[in-house]
């Protein structure tokens, strides 16, 4: 496996993909990309502790939006409507939204902020079963030929070292 081909995978999908739901996406192409993606969030992590800022988090917000449209283009690979990536992140959207606002209940109405708890858990078991769901279609394999988005992605090979630009 050649680092930087990972390294390159996961550049293109952030710069030339960053709001791209048109297409395909293999499903070594989006894996691989999700493990460049989790490895450069832990890394955001630690120097965002090191430095005391926010620099995890403000690094999942910035790949939010290539996140879910390499997701949404890998649904539709499988020939799945890609809104169901939408969906996922709408439902954790909520979840973080109504997890601040239980929050702020509690510092300013005490004990009431119980009342926004079930919703919350809801809400919650909601994103799990999406995810879950999400998970199990992003492990299919992919349509061997064309379907209604699109001929069949190129194919990514990670051991295949890329060559430098000339």
């Amino acid at each position: 496996m050649d680092p930087q081909a990972l390294f390159e995978n996961y550049r293109r999908t952030i710069t030339e993909h960053y709001f791209d739901m048109n297409g395909r996406a293999g499903r070594a192409q989006f894996w691989y990309f999700v493990l460049a993606n989790f490895i450069a969030a832990i890394l955001a992590q630690i120097v965002g502790r090191i430095v005391f800022l926010p620099v995890g988090e403000l690094y999942n917000l910035a790949v939010l939006l290539p996140a879910t449209c390499i997701g949404a283009r890998r649904l539709q690979d499988i020939g799945r409507d890609g809104r169901l990536a939408w969906l996922m992140l709408i439902l954790i959207a909520v979840t973080q939204i109504a997890a601040v606002l239980t929050a702020l209940t509690f510092v300013f109405a005490g004990m009431f902020g119980f009342l926004f708890v079930p919703g919350l858990g809801i809400v919650g078991l909601a994103s799990l079963a999406v995810a879950v769901v999400l998970i199990y279609f992003w492990c299919q394999p992919g349509d061997p030929g064309s379907n209604a988005y699109g001929p069949p992605p190129p194919t990514f090979d990670p051991s295949r070292p890329v060559s430098p630009p000339a």
